[in-house]
């Protein structure tokens, strides 16, 4: 019986997938879709990817010559936007159409896409909790307001390396930058310190949350089998990844209940971030249908803390591993320094505006290495690009690392050379689209205002206070290992150690 339907229904099976297959195929031909490389049956191109996806769909784009790519992911269709001109359509032009997030499988663990900015679609709830982060965080007005505690963070920055230096202890860049990143996060939100332990648990979630975030399940690309998709490799990251939310949660639960009881008791506001969304809270909106409340608040203050600190964080880490491959680079800009600062010990916000050099460190730092790698975008409505369609509902991808390295817009696109800046006519805050590290358009990166100021004063003050060097054994191996670590945000797989001697 088992041999006579083997007999039977295999050969019927393989006509239905080839029908399926070829007309799918006539489908497409159809619509118009953009150019791309040829799917297999079932898998489509999933073969295709690695574990660097952004790398290899800058190669699939560059040998089918298709700034505007078609790819059959499992069952999803895909279109990859992968220079200047169609990332200007996706993310200006008819970003309206196409401004939706595609949220995979690892990322909705824990229900926190449902009170995330990163997640939520263009709606009033989403514009109602941007605006309250803009205006209490981001703003002109809150900035002059923070200065002092930008430079609170920097000195404790400064006060950290300066610890390792005296005691010839090698300095983990990418962790010495976060604490100060996320120092500054927690004191602007909540008006307190953070905890050396608690900071540090937070630094470990957010280089895990970033990855397993980004990581690819089986429902993603085949969502009809979602809910029996019981593989061991997505439960495993779906409860790691509850627990990093879970545990995030806690801490900033615990942080507005007892902003809740200083509030009963009368104390003084703080006129913080936490304050103007306990004012808010109860505030219905009877459009959608959702009010103010603890998830709402949590989800916000969650985005801010990880996805604010991760980025800052991961460009320092970049930009001191090209400095440190680049001596001459590095001497340069530590002159320039010195010139404009002369005997005065600490950077402030004013200088940054006279040191191009410096500026141009971090516009070719965020050029090869750009905060996010791939933007994840969904169309809400059939659009029509470059004389190709893109089908509602498909997931659009916009390769941000693969357009910032393009040859038609850069001279040696593969080079750290910051002669590329020198006429300062190009800047990476979302108009100038060879160059959007951040993003741009409606889903900009709202923490860059914060990120850009951050980004100069942490590094002027690790290179003005300190000499870099590798640490013996990159030198002996030839140098460092920038292996990349694909995620939301993209990282260094090996973290930087280094050796910094304190400049007296």
């Amino acid at each position: 019986m088992a041999a006579f339907f083997l007999a039977v229904a295999l050969p019927i099976l393989l006509v239905v997938l080839i029908s399926s297959y070829a007309l799918q195929l006539f489908h497409d031909s159809r619509r118009r879709l953009p150019p791309g490389p040829w799917p297999l049956p079932l898998i489509g191109n999933l073969h295709q990817l690695d574990r660097l996806p952004h790398r290899a769909m800058a190669r699939l784009a560059a040998r089918h010559g298709a700034p505007l790519m078609s790819l059959r992911l499992g069952a999803v269709l895909a279109v990859v936007a992968s220079s200047p001109d169609t990332a200007r359509e996706v993310l200006q032009r008819r970003n309206a159409d196409v401004a939706a997030r595609s949220i995979g499988d690892s990322m909705r663990a824990g229900g926190h896409c449902d009170s995330s900015v990163l997640c939520l679609p263009l709606r009033r709830r989403w514009r109602a909790l941007r605006r309250l982060s803009a205006a209490e965080l981001f703003s002109p007005p809150r900035h002059r307001d923070t200065e002092p505690l930008r430079r609170e963070a920097v000195s404790g920055l400064v006060f950290l390396v300066s610890g390792h230096a005296s005691r010839g202890a090698a300095v983990d860049v990418g962790r010495a930058a976060h604490a100060a990143a996320l120092g500054l996060l927690w004191r602007a939100v909540f008006s307190g310190d953070l905890d050396a332990a608690t900071a540090g648990e937070v630094s470990d979630i957010v280089g895990e949350a970033s990855v397993l975030a980004a990581g690819p399940n089986v429902s993603d690309f085949f969502p009809a089998v979602a809910p029996a998709d019981l593989q061991v490799v997505r439960q495993r990251m779906a409860r790691r990844m509850e627990k990093l939310v879970a545990w995030t949660y806690m801490v900033i639960d615990q942080q507005i209940e007892l902003r809740r009881r200083r509030r009963t008791a009368g104390e003084p506001r703080k006129n913080d971030l936490l304050d103007a969304a306990l004012d808010m809270e109860g505030e219905v909106d009877e459009g959608e249908g959702w009010a103010m409340n603890q998830d709402a608040i949590r989800g916000m203050l969650m985005d801010l803390l990880v996805a604010g600190s991760g980025s800052t964080t991961s460009t320092i880490e970049w930009a001191m591993a090209e400095l440190l491959q680049n001596p001459r680079c590095m001497a340069q800009v530590q002159d320039e320094i010195k010139g404009v600062l002369g005997t005065r010990r600490h950077v402030e916000e004013h200088d940054i505006s006279k040191l191009p050099y410096l500026q141009a460190v971090v516009k070719e730092t965020l050029r090869l290495h750009p905060t996010v790698p791939i933007g994840l975008n969904k169309a809400e409505a059939t659009v029509e690009i470059h004389g190709y369609k893109i089908p509602e509902g498909t997931t659009v991808y916009v390769n941000l690392w693969d357009i910032c390295r393009r040859a038609k817009a850069w001279d040696e696109p593969e080079e750290f050379m910051l002669e590329r800046f020198d006429k300062d006519d190009v800047n990476f805050l979302g108009t100038n689209f060879e160059l959007i590290p951040f993003g741009a358009g409606r889903r900009i990166c709202l923490g860059m205002p914060l990120a850009e100021r951050m980004l100069h004063l942490m590094l002027a003050s690790l290179l003005h206070r300190f000499e870099w060097t590798m640490l013996p054994e990159d030198g002996q191996q030839g140098g460092l290992d920038m292996a990349e670590q694909f995620g939301l945000v993209l990282s260094m797989a090996t973290p930087l150690r280094a050796v910094a001697r304190e400049i007296l």
